[in-house]
């Protein structure tokens, strides 16, 4: 059973183990000239970065799903982040969020006093519906529909109160506007805004707390190297720089693709780019007539330090006063934020590995608008507003203490094929999550498959690779036909 597999990203990595795993015959087709899509790293003088995810999260699931590969778990070292984060406000006050329930009961008692009871309700109402969820979507693939509108996945969503937004589950909890944002702004890291993201992905803001945060020594993108060693070592062929231009079909049966102008034969075909991609390899198919919403965009800045910041956590947030003004301008008015919230990453806090002795990294990261209505050429003095807010906010003396900076934005991220820029494949909106996001048999044809962000069950590395998981086990059912 020949499988080719188009992208390199971390679900078609997974894949490829998966599927060699159950016999076969793997060929991987990457564009460029590295493996790991949109994990890697930034480079430069002896510093090292993650380029893209930062948080470790569901680390259960990221270690199921790679001993499933045949990776053990020993070649990961996992270090756990707690606190989880902090989250800085203009007023100068802060609130440390944490997955140890009587240091995180301690610190709602001293910031928002009278909520600690809210707190325990929504943990354990959370836990019961993360199990549930987990189990009913997450482990589930829903290429045939009906298996998503079954009774009992209804009675789910109901209970799940899913068709509410996360921000509306969290103000179901919390009373104070901060803490209802403490527990409901985490939609942002696949993209989505927490107004319209179905309360399905509350999931995400109690997930940190029962499973934790974590760091993968050496960046996450070390997970790229060790996929890798492992693709090696199972001698699938790899060809980079192989830009695929087109899908070959016989009927309703996809027979293989098109690279450098030849064309190749395969039993199976995984796509692995970005979705809505796929469209232009698929010259027979009717015009697309879904549009797809994209996820937010990320404006990314990578520091090299010429110092070390000993009290700075690895995980921080800068708040801005209006929080929902920030979500207006990205996912309504498709604007700049005039005050936006900014996540900082400081990893050399607990990786002494990343920057030469004496010196650090440090990333971060601005929720911005995807699509083509900034014009990232022209955005200087937003960046200038931005250090300013980092240094002042949390790292002193940040300016004289860069040794570079690079700059990432969604125009770089469209060029490099994400979908109108979008960092996180299409947004997660309730037209899009479940059995309305492109599944990992997305048409009709048989042989041809897909995985990645903008596949059911979603994005982010974990979840990404669930779906490598999913997609793995429909082939080997298809094939046992």
């Amino acid at each position: 059973m020949k499988t080719a597999i188009i992208g390199s990203g971390v679900g078609g990595l997974t894949a490829a183990l998966l599927l060699k795993k159950k016999g076969h015959d793997v060929t991987i087709y990457e564009k460029s000239n590295r493996l790991g899509g949109r994990l890697g790293f930034i480079e430069r003088d002896g510093f090292r970065i993650d380029k893209g995810p930062t948080i470790v999260l569901l680390p259960d699931m990221l270690k199921d799903v790679l001993n499933e590969a045949g990776i053990p778990e020993e070649e990961l070292e996992l270090l756990q982040v707690d606190p989880l984060y902090r989250l800085n406000y203009p007023d100068g006050s802060h609130f440390y969020k944490s997955s140890n329930l009587e240091k995180q009961l301690e610190e709602i008692q001293r910031v928002f006093p009278g909520e600690q009871q809210n707190y325990l309700r929504y943990l354990k109402d959370m836990k019961e519906r993360f199990n549930k969820g987990k189990q009913a979507f997450l482990d589930k693939d829903f290429v045939n529909k009906k298996d998503f509108f079954s009774y009992q996945n209804m009675k789910i969503l109901l209970n799940l109160k899913a068709f509410h937004s996360v921000r509306k589950s969290a103000e179901a909890y919390f009373t104070h506007p901060r803490l209802q944002e403490a527990f409901s702004f985490q939609t942002l890291y696949i993209g989505g805004s927490p107004n319209n993201a179905p309360a399905l992905y509350s999931l995400i803001p109690y997930s940190e707390h029962d499973h934790g945060i974590w760091y993968l020594k050496g960046g996450y993108g070390r997970l790229v190297s060790i996929l890798t060693k492992h693709i090696e070592e199972q001698g699938i062929p790899v060809h980079l720089q192989s830009e695929v231009t087109g899908l070959q079909f016989s009927g309703k049966r996809c027979t293989g693709l098109t690279t450098s102008g030849r064309a190749e034969n395969f039993d199976n075909v995984v796509f692995n780019g970005d979705f809505p991609g796929i469209h232009r390899l698929v010259n027979n198919e009717k015009p697309q007539k879904k549009r797809y919403k994209a996820s937010s965009g990320c404006l990314l800045l990578y520091f090299g330090l010429n110092k070390q910041y000993d009290e700075a956590d690895v995980h921080q947030f800068f708040m801005p006063d209006n929080f929902q003004q920030h979500m207006n301008a990205v996912f309504i008015s498709s604007r700049l934020p005039d005050n936006p919230s900014i996540y900082t990453f400081y990893p050399s806090r607990i990786d002494n590995s990343l920057a030469p002795p004496g010196k650090s990294v440090l990333y971060s990261l601005i929720p911005v608008p995807s699509g083509d209505k900034i014009n990232w050429k022209d955005q200087e003095e937003f960046i200038e507003r931005i250090l300013d807010e980092i240094e002042t906010r949390g790292f002193p003396g940040l300016r004289d203490a860069i040794e570079w900076m690079e700059i990432r934005t969604p125009q770089d991220d469209q060029q490099d094929g994400l979908y109108q820029g979008g960092s996180f494949g299409i947004a997660p909106t309730l037209g899009q999550s479940g059995v309305f996001r492109p599944q990992v048999k997305p048409f009709a044809y048989e042989g041809l498959y897909s995985v990645g962000a903008s596949i059911h069950p979603g994005g982010g590395i974990p979840i990404v690779m669930q779906g490598a998981k999913l997609l793995s086990n429909y082939m080997e059912r298809v094939m046992t036909r």
